[in-house]
């Protein structure tokens, strides 16, 4: 699944739970994607929490096929910044 089609999912989650803060999923050299507000933008801008994670273990992320704290434990995900914000994550993806 493409960065533009996570991005488009992630934009119906915050169509219906806007954020106050932002947050950035930085998948590396395959681009990024920064949550501000009511918009996921497809870039790579400031953010008050930045999740590293590969483009795979996203896809399976927003699929439901990878559970954050496991995948966290885990190395696969790596939160810098308001960790808070991080937790937040399941209103959106849900």
């Amino acid at each position: 699944m493409p960065l533009t089609d996570i991005a488009a999912k992630m934009q119906r989650g915050l169509d219906k739970h806007p954020l106050e803060r932002s947050i950035k999923f930085d998948c590396s050299e395959d681009g990024a994607i920064t949550l501000q507000g009511g918009t996921a933008h497809l870039a790579d801008l400031p953010a008050d929490c930045t999740i590293r994670i590969s483009q795979a273990n996203l896809e399976k992320l927003i699929a439901g096929d990878l559970n954050p704290m496991t995948a966290f434990a885990m190395g696969k995900i790596k939160v810098s910044g308001d960790m808070s914000l991080a937790l937040k994550l399941s209103q959106l993806l849900g």
